[in-house]
Formats: C-alpha cells, structure tokens, sequence
C-alpha cells in the first residue's frame, strides 16, 4: 500500500512519486530487477551526452525544460542506489572488511565533464524562465550542485556493488572518498519533502525531485573524488552502502544465489503462450427480471460517499513521478475527462459502512429486516472475514443467507444486482448491495491509474416489490472473460509494476468496443418489457455508463450508434471508481437534475477481468438518500447539467 498525505498547506501528496522505493519482496532475479529499473529510471531520463546534445541543438525552450531533464537524469545515476541502499560516509579504518551485507560504489570517471557541466551551466544562464525565475533558480540550485559533482560515469554502475572485500581484491577500483566529513551536513527531512510548495504545480513536483536527489549525497560534494581502494588512508572517508531493508538484503542474496537466471513469466503475461479464445456455443441471452423471477426487485434506497479530499489534476502534477512523460492538467482533462477525483484516508470498510448505514436510514430498514448483505469491489485488501460478513456485523445483522464479496471491478453494479435479484428469491427480505471501492492507496507512481482512479462507496436497499408494482430492475446482464490480453488488461498487485494497480490502455479499449457492441445488439433485439412494439433500446431514456474515461467511452458509444446527448458523465469530478462508479452516478444524475422523475436507465459497466454486463432499470429519484455529513467537507456546488457536444469530443481528441 501506498498511501497519500495531506501536507501543512492542505494539499494531497503522494510520497511514493518522489522517493523511488521498490517492493523488494516481489523481485527475485537480477534480470527482474533490471526490467523495472529500466522502466522506472532509464526509459524516460537522458544521459549527460543526451543534455549536452539538446543544449548545442538548442532543443530546451525554456529553464523548466532543462531543470526536468537533470531531475531525471540524476534519478538514473542513482537508479540502483536510491531504491536499494542508504549512503553512510564512514572513516575507512572503521569500515567492516568481511562483511557481505555492507558494500561501496564501484565507479568510473565521468567522461567529458567539465564540458557537459559548463555547457549545462551557461544553458540555464540564457534559457528564459519557465514560470517563476526565483523558484526555478532554487531548484537550479540544488540540482546543478548534484550533477557538477557526481564525479562518475553512471552508464557503467553495476546493479549489486562490490562488497568491501571484493573492492579490496581489486586495487584498482575506484570509489568515492572524502578526506573530511561533517556528520551534520544538512538534508530535507520528509516533513520539509511534504510540505514543499509553489505556486506552479510543475515547479513544485520538482523541487521535491532536487530535495530527494540532495539528501542522496549527504556530504560536501566539492571535496568528493573518485580513488582506487589502494589508495583511502585510514583517516579518509568513503561511502558505504547499507540495504535499505531486510527486503532488500534478501533480494541481494536470492539474486547472488541465482545469478542471471531468467525471470518467471508472469500468469498475466501477452510474452506467454496462450489457449485461443474461442466464443460460447451459444450465446447468453440478457435476463429479462419479469420472466424469469417470481418475486420482483424494488430498490428503495440509494446513498453515496464520497472521498473526502479532492484531489485535482493540478495535485496530480505536483505529484509528477521522475518516470513520467510531461503532461499539464489540461492535457490530463482533454485525455480522460477527469478534472478531479476523490480519496478518502478513510479504510475501503469505513466506506462502505457509511453508505450502508444511510441507504439503511433511507429506506427506514432495520438491520434484522436484511436477508443478505453484496459487496462488489475489486480494491478490498480484507479476506478474513470478508468486507460483506464484516459489514453484517457492523451493522448489528445477527444472521443473513449469504453475506459474499463480489469481484466483478468495473461491472460491480450489473453483477451486484444480478445477484441481488437471485438472493430475493430465497429470503423474500431486501438484500443490501454495496459497491465500494479504495484506489488512492494502491496506485504507487504509475501515471496512468493516478490520472484516472479515485476513492468512494455506494449502497443500494433491493427489496421484494409488492404484488401490484412492476419492479424497478427490467433487463440484467453479465459477461466474463476474452482474449487472454483484455483479460489481463488491468492487473492488481501487479509485480511487475511493484504491486501496482496497471492499466494496459489498448486492451482495456478492446473489450470496452467488443463489450459496447454487443450490449447495444442486444438492446436492438430485445423487446420492451412493457411495449412489446418497440426495442428495449428505443425505451431508453437515459444511459450512465461506468466512468471509465469519458473521452474513450463517448468515442465508442457513437461508434456502437448511441447518441452522445444520451450519455451521462460525472467523472469530471469523482473520477473512475469502478464498482462503485454507475451508483454515484445515478446518484449525481438525480442531483444535477438530469433525473427529475422515474427514468428508464441503461447502466451498463466494463472492466478488469474483462468483464462486463449492464442493467436496465427505473431510476426514481426519490430512493436518493442524504449524502452522510463526513463525506460532504470539501463537495463542489452543483453542477450545471452536461450536454456533451460532438465538438467536445472532437477538442478531447485534439481534432
């Protein structure tokens, strides 16, 4: 897990974007290790020839360019230290000799660098400033002071240093060693790492990069030089390196053992061999709930919580990972829709309890009224007891007939329902379903999943309609499963991204087009439930998709023939929270006023897993319950209803 903080100034901040920390419990071989430092810190950072190259070409438009280039370039040169080592200046005669978890830098001499540092230097001297001249010299400041120093050629760094004994072996190996130290020499404490601010949000992400990259070399770099080890007097200084954690000193030992054995091939893997994926042998016709089902679904109640911090794409900029491509908060709305989305320091079970507790008020239920008790997220850290059985308690249920976690991610909603409406027909007693979903903390520094996810819950009350009512769920459906890569098209915990939540963007997109088309045939073919002269499509007055990405989704449903005028979105403010995404937006939807009166809705939902599926239901705005007082702190005033427009589209797109 991977929480975020709220700093001194109010503003969210995530630690992991900055501090390059790895989960070492995952990784077993060197090759492994190499794959995500590549990823992590090589793909994106130029070398010092690259800026030399850019500085003669005159490639950088202005000081931010430059300054973003040497944060990067200096988190490479510290690729392997800064995930794996703490650097302790230590008095060579009190360096251990024998010991295997204790090593030193071996280095070589920076090729070219009084040329690349001066040409660094007199660039930023006639750049212009990006935003703000003082802030981009302080952060100059901190950065040039790293590079005019580092002494070394950081292409040549090996991934397990030597030991002090096997430096020793080796005479002529070079090291960094320092004929004087003060152990006072100023660092950043995380608090002063935190709580760093500007104005500018990209300015702000990189004064936390300088911080992170100064405390790397926490001695008086002018009087750094590189030695052989034949050379340090008892009295000099060198640098030693320490495993950061136990994680680290057992990955060191499980890679030494192993040498350069190739990794495992993930269970996820598109590098793997796969079974064809071949289509049912008939396909799976939409449930119609009045047909098939004695006893109807009325849905009385529907509350939501909302995360209780906002965090904007701005946050998302002042969090900017040294692995990111650039992207400005703009450029983040015109890829997803998402102007914000929200987190909550609450656990997923709070969540969920706090949307339990007011659809119960709502709906005027008693916790011994209820039969069953659904929880559909695919976030939930909890198995023993499930977050459903942990719910039941909480809420003072003494017995249920089933209280069971769904993990059906995007599709949480349609699966949930679906299953809520077979629950009714064997307690005969409303059944709660809750969609609830925690993303904030499990997302690391991954660009794409910060850009889209956010934190939040919604509960439903699904009780047995009276002998006279129609019920309120029309149509059910659910599918599963595809071609091995959609299948794997969002992973969590993904080892190969550190545990991460990872999105694979063309897959996802994929099953979302194949899942959009079916569904639409099928609404095509079926009848209406209560006009037998016209499609089920045709009766649809309203459509609240899962809030995936609205950019993507808008594009494919006028690709599947719907009208984007039909569409509803609030992802502009709550982004993607997957299970629990179509609630709150039926939810929001009655409170933008775009539900006035009972609706027909088409909610259907696609996601990790390859799922999909979708409900056709009367939406009234009625079961709407008061948003609970906690979740309200930071909410926005009221919408103004949205009315997409092909020219949105087209702008989102860049056309």
């Amino acid at each position: 897990m991977k929480p975020f903080v709220v700093n001194r100034h109010g503003r969210i901040v995530f630690p992991a974007n900055v501090l390059g920390a790895l989960d070492f419990s995952v990784l077993d071989t060197i090759d492994q290790f190499r794959a995500v430092i590549g990823r992590d810190f090589e793909a994106k950072a130029p070398t010092g020839t690259d800026i030399l190259a850019r500085v003669n070409s005159g490639e950088y438009p202005n000081r931010f360019a430059l300054l973003r280039d040497l944060g990067q370039n200096l988190y490479w040169v510290n690729r392997y230290a800064l995930p794996m080592f703490d650097k302790r200046p230590t008095r060579w005669r009190d360096m251990p000799r024998n010991r295997s978890d204790v090593f030193l830098p071996l280095l070589h001499p920076w090729e070219d660098a009084d040329r690349k540092v001066a040409a660094v230097e007199q660039a930023y001297k006639e750049l212009p400033a990006a935003w703000d001249a003082d802030a981009e010299g302080r952060i100059f400041d901190l950065l040039f002071d790293v590079f005019r120093n580092k002494r070394h050629q950081a292409t040549e760094l090996p991934v397990i240093p030597p030991t002090v004994a096997e430096m020793t072996a080796r005479p002529d190996s070079l090291t960094y060693v320092l004929h004087q130290h003060d152990p006072d020499y100023p660092v950043f404490r995380s608090g002063q790492i935190i709580d760093a601010d500007e104005d500018v949000p990209e300015l702000e992400a990189l004064l936390r990069w300088a911080m992170v990259l100064h405390n790397q070399y926490p001695w008086a770099r002018e009087h750094t030089a590189l030695r052989p080890v034949s050379t340090i007097g008892d009295d000099d200084f060198v640098i030693a390196l320490h495993p950061r954690s136990r994680e680290v000193a057992a990955f060191i030992d499980r890679a030494r053992a192993q040498g350069a054995e190739d990794a495992p091939v993930a269970f996820w893997s598109t590098g793997r061999t796969v079974t064809e994926a071949r289509p049912p042998i008939r396909p799976y016709p939409p449930v119609r709930v009045g047909e098939a089902f004695a006893v109807l679904p009325k849905l009385e109640a529907l509350s939501v919580v909302r995360g209780e911090h906002v965090c904007s794409n701005d946050d998302v900029i002042r969090n900017s990972c040294f692995s990111w491509s650039p992207m400005s908060a703009a450029e983040i709305s015109a890829k997803t829709g998402i102007e914000q989305r929200r987190y909550s320091a609450r656990p997923l079970e709070q969540l969920a309890l706090d949307a339990a507790r007011a659809a119960l008020a709502h709906a005027g239920r008693a916790p011994e009224e209820i039969g069953a008790v659904l929880v559909a997220t695919c976030t939930s850290d909890r198995l023993i007891p499930s977050t459903a059985c942990w719910l039941s308690g909480e809420l003072g249920i003494l017995q249920t007939h089933a209280s069971v976690d769904l993990v059906a991610a995007c599709a949480g909603l349609p699966y949930g329902l679906a299953e809520a409406v077979r629950q009714l027909q064997e307690v005969r007693r409303p059944v709660l379903l809750v969609c609830v979903e925690k993303f904030s903390d499990k997302i690391g520094s991954i660009r794409t999943s910060r850009m889209i996810f956010g934190d939040g819950a919604a509960a439903i009350v699904v009780a047995p309609a009276t002998a006279d009512e129609a019920g309120d769920v029309q149509v059910l459906q659910t599918y599963a499963s595809g071609p091995a890569s959609e299948v794997n098209s969002i992973v969590w915990p993904n080892p190969e991204f550190d545990n991460d939540i990872t999105v694979y963007g063309p897959e996802v997109k994929s099953l979302v087009r194949r899942y959009l088309a079916q569904m639409i045939s099928e609404l095509e073919e079926q009848s209406d439930p209560d006009s037998a002269g016209r499609s089920l499509l045709e009766s649809i007055e309203l459509i609240v998709p899962h809030q995936a990405n609205k950019t993507m989704v808008v594009d494919l449903a006028r690709k599947a023939g719907l009208k984007e005028e039909q569409l509803y979105f609030n992802i502009a403010e709550i982004g993607n929270v997957s299970a629990a995404s179509i609630p709150i937006a039926l939810y929001d939807a009655v409170r933008d006023g775009v539900i006035t009166g009972p609706t027909r809705v088409f909610a259907p939902g696609f996601g990790a897993g390859a799922v999909g599926g979708y409900a056709v239901l009367t939406m009234d705005p009625a079961i709407a319950a008061p948003e609970p007082d906690e979740a309200l702190a930071d909410l926005p005033a009221p919408r103004t209803p949205p009315n997409p427009t092909s020219e949105d589209v087209r702008v989102a797109f860049g056309q």
